[in-house]
């Protein structure tokens, strides 16, 4: 181990966090998580780059103020999770989103943004994000944020979370009114479990650790789910199976 990353480890552990983050997670300090940061606010960018540069797990590979910027820094760089602000002035979150996706569909999008109502989120996630974090009310959160989504959960803030549940519950009804004429691929038994545990939270590792897997396995499962439901994303999955008594 070279000399950095061992005084890295050594600062880490130090610390005296109280929840030591487990060693079968992405995200070690000698291995840390990429992140791209891209706001228009350089004020609020900056808050978000020191807690970000303060976090041993994670490594901020590169952060910009513009839509322009963002997209040369996403062909540019390599990294695992972006976070985003929707409104850049020069362009939108959404269609940098959407641009990740075309490009480096394995990585994260986390949307960091001062517009809480649902219809934004809920588009953010049928583009692939799977974070969305309200500005002014998830200071001291931002790497954990990281961190979830990384590894296969979810980071949304409270109160949103319940207004979108909400309004899931009520589509769900809907669509259990509605016979729907084409059938998607049936799901296997073992899909079906990993989807269950999907909907319950589970992270991939998780399940993989409780289903004697690898994780990579978990995750050939979930892609195969995807294309059986013709969805892009796990709260997709979960809807569109919920709502079909697929589960």
């Amino acid at each position: 181990m070279r000399r950095e990353n061992r005084g890295a480890a050594q600062q880490f552990a130090l610390r005296g966090d109280s929840c030591p983050w487990p060693d079968f997670l992405n995200g070690q300090p000698g291995q840390p998580v990429r992140v791209l940061l891209v706001d228009d606010d350089p004020h609020f960018r900056r808050v978000i780059a020191q807690e970000l540069v303060a976090d041993l797990r994670i490594s901020l590979v590169a952060q910009g103020g513009s839509a322009r910027e963002g997209r040369r820094l996403i062909a540019l760089h390599e990294f695992e999770v972006m976070m985003i602000d929707l409104n850049l002035g020069d362009g939108s979150g959404f269609d940098l989103i959407d641009y990740m996706k075309s490009i480096r569909p394995a990585a994260e999008a986390v949307v960091i943004s001062a517009m809480e109502d649902e219809q934004h989120a809920l588009h953010a996630f049928e583009l692939g994000a799977t974070g969305y974090l309200l500005k002014n009310s998830w200071f001291g959160n931002f790497s954990q944020a990281v961190l979830q989504v990384v590894n296969g959960g979810a980071s949304i803030t409270p109160n949103l979370a319940r207004r979108l549940l909400l309004k899931l519950d009520h589509a769900q009804g809907d669509a259990q009114m509605i016979r729907v004429s084409s059938k998607p691929d049936k799901l296997s038994d073992r899909e079906k479990e990993v989807l269950r545990m999907v909907a319950s939270g589970y992270t991939s590792a998780e399940i993989g650790t409780r289903l004697t897997i690898s994780c990579q396995t978990v995750n050939s499962h979930i892609k195969n789910i995807y294309r059986k439901l013709q969805v892009r994303t796990r709260a997709q999955a979960v809807s569109f199976a919920g709502a079909r008594g697929l589960l």
